[in-house]
């Protein structure tokens, strides 16, 4: 990655889109007035619409649940996208090369949705091929484990033909090519030319957490086929195998209302635990679970370090009991401590993956494997105390040595004692001296979890204020609709008169600090960075505030619009004339018509001129 993306590319991108159109992708919008939008909200359930979107305004809020915000913060959400990667996305919707920081276009966005459409392309052939009668070995593969005609649609498993070329011709017949298709992955180069990568093997499309096809997966059929039982797509602009996880686009609505994921090791383990009802397990893609797979499991999840997000969610994995597994499971084991979530182990009988239980067993034996898992740090202990002969002393204290480093990465000071009890009952040991080892062994400072996404969160802990909690009085709500009316119609108010506007005086505070905010980014009046800019220029604490005054219904017809508009302003303007004329009056009574006659005169002057700009603005 070349660094951050350039902040006057994020801002072209967010004025070339048009939120309804992203935000319609998810949610069934209706008309709701002028230039607003609603429907039933997709971050919580409801049955009458308090979700708006104002297009003008390129912002979003749900009047039910809180949330708000612009079209990065919405697919973010969404689809449980970094801010970058959210940036991304759209760019290369719209086909706008993006720029970095540090230099140069980013790979990833160049020729994204070129690459994507050619992954898509190669998806549907792949998934026609599959009906063929050449395809006959990967049906039978697929029947063999479980999974008929219905399942393979639900993936969208295909079938590679056992060509050189078939591929290459369908897309270059598309369109595509040859050097577009090698750099997404789909043809590899030789000494003589290109050809297919995939070739008489069954495939898998890896798709992104949006549901994009980004690349493939293929399992070879046939004896004759010298490649590794598994094929992938190499590394492309658009698929990176370390941030990637097989089934997570079916599987995340699931994980985030459930808070748990279950992480399984092939995509027919993926395909046996969804149809057993596991609606929420992935998988990694021909790598080891790391880092960055963590960084967006945790995303998903919502694994938050703030306690008020509720109760801990669940990691559930699934190994093996052969060496491989073990070695996967130490991996894992490795990086546990960068959740919050529990984290546990589920290992499926007598060396059976998930979909050989399916298959032997039945949907309900896998969901009891499930529902039967081990805490990991059990499973770990466990693990070490196998390895050694607990019937000699030298066996129990080489255990305890072994378990002493396990036990002491335990965060939650009363989950660590608890496991160092057990710890001591299975070993036969004190418990006393089993707590001594661990606190002179255990790391004074465990691993902090990884952030939840890409961008820094912010540091204060202040909460949101609301436009709910705006007092009812007529001052209130008639300055509220001022700063409503310049936020949402800056097409219909006239620079000149939003200026007056905002040199009013306000007496609500988190109002006037919504439109000192306004008045910084008046520069950006009335262009469609408008709303994004206040935001910016506004405190933390009043950033939902805005988005909620930027799409909240007005009192208004579709065709009153400019009328109700005219008539807002021109109640504030009259009310700051009238505040105005009232501290003249007031002047006027303290001045001495003989002692300072310029004074005096100069004040029954401006009494006039107050005057007639009323008596005009009411005119108007």
């Amino acid at each position: 990655m070349a660094g951050k993306i350039k902040r006057s590319d994020i801002d072209e991108v967010r004025t070339r889109i048009n939120i309804a159109d992203v935000v319609g992708d998810y949610v069934a919008l209706k008309s709701a007035g002028a230039g607003s939008m609603k429907g039933l909200c997709p971050f919580h359930d409801e049955r009458s619409p308090s979700f708006h979107v104002r297009p003008q305004a390129g912002f979003y809020h749900c009047f039910g649940c809180g949330e708000g915000g612009d079209v990065y913060s919405f697919l973010q959400k969404m689809d449980h996208l970094s801010f970058q990667e959210s940036v991304e996305r759209l760019a290369g919707k719209l086909g706008y090369a993006l720029h970095y920081e540090e230099g140069g276009q980013a790979p990833d966005t160049s020729n994204r949705a070129r690459l994507l459409e050619a992954n898509g392309a190669a998806e549907k052939y792949f998934r026609e091929q599959l009906l063929t009668a050449e395809a006959e070995v990967g049906r039978k593969f697929l029947g063999e484990r479980g999974f008929d005609a219905l399942a393979a649609e639900k993936f969208g498993v295909g079938y590679a033909p056992n060509s050189f070329d078939s591929l290459s011709k369908y897309l270059t017949g598309k369109g595509f090519t040859l050097p577009e298709l090698i750099e997404a992955g789909l043809l590899s180069q030789g000494d003589r030319g290109s050809y297919d990568r995939f070739r008489g093997r069954l495939v898998w499309p890896i798709r992104d957490v949006s549901g994009q096809t980004i690349g493939f997966g293929a399992r070879k059929l046939r004896d004759d086929d010298q490649g590794p039982k598994y094929l992938n797509t190499p590394e492309t602009p658009v698929y990176h195998k370390s941030r990637v996880l097989y089934g997570l686009d079916l599987a995340k609505r699931d994980i985030s209302r459930n808070r748990q994921v279950v992480i399984v090791e092939g995509y027919t383990d993926v395909m046996a635990c969804h149809l057993a009802g596991i609606t929420t397990a992935i998988a990694t893609c021909g790598t080891a679970f790391g880092s960055d797979h963590i960084t967006v499991v945790r995303r998903v999840l919502g694994d938050s370090d703030d306690p008020s997000q509720g109760a801990r969610g669940e990691v559930i994995f699934t190994f093996d009991p052969d060496e491989a597994g073990q070695k996967a499971a130490s991996r894992a084991f490795v990086e546990e401590s960068r959740f919050v979530a529990q984290t546990f182990v589920a290992v499926p009988p007598e060396g059976l993956d998930p979909c050989d239980v399916r298959i032997q067993r039945g949907d309900e034996a896998l969901r009891e494997v499930i529902a039967l898992r081990r805490p990991m740090y059990e499973f770990m202990i466990r693990q070490v105390m196998n390895s050694c002969d607990l019937n000699t002393v030298e066996g129990r204290g080489q255990a305890l040595k072994m378990a002493t480093p396990i036990v002491g990465k335990i965060r939650d000071r009363v989950i660590r004692d608890g496991y160092a009890r057990e710890l001591a009952g299975w070993l036969g040991m004190n418990p006393d001296d089993v707590a001594r080892e661990i606190r002179t062994t255990a790391p004074r400072t465990p691993a902090a979890p990884l952030p939840i996404s890409g961008d820094a969160s912010p540091g204060g802990q202040e909460a949101p204020y609301q436009m709910a909690s705006l007092s009812k009085d007529p001052v209130t709500a008639l300055e509220r609709d001022g700063l409503m009316v310049l936020l949402q119609h800056p097409d219909i108010v006239p620079l000149e008169r939003a200026t007056a506007v905002l040199a009013t005086q306000y007496s609500h505070g988190a109002l006037t600090l919504v439109r000192d905010a306004m008045i910084s980014a008046l520069e950006y009046y009335p262009t469609p960075q408008w709303v994004a800019k206040v935001t910016e220029e506004t405190p933390s604490a009043l950033s939902t505030l805005v988005g909620q005054l930027a799409v909240g219904p007005l009192p208004e017809q579709a065709h009153q619009t400019a009328r109700y508009c005219e008539g807002v302003t021109s109640s504030l303007l009259d009310r700051e004339l009238l505040r105005k004329k009232a501290e003249v009056l007031s002047a006027l009574q303290r001045s001495d018509p003989t002692g300072d006659p310029d004074n005096y005169r100069a004040l029954q002057e401006s009494l006039v001129h107050l005057e007639r700009d009323r008596r005009e603005l009411r005119e108007e």
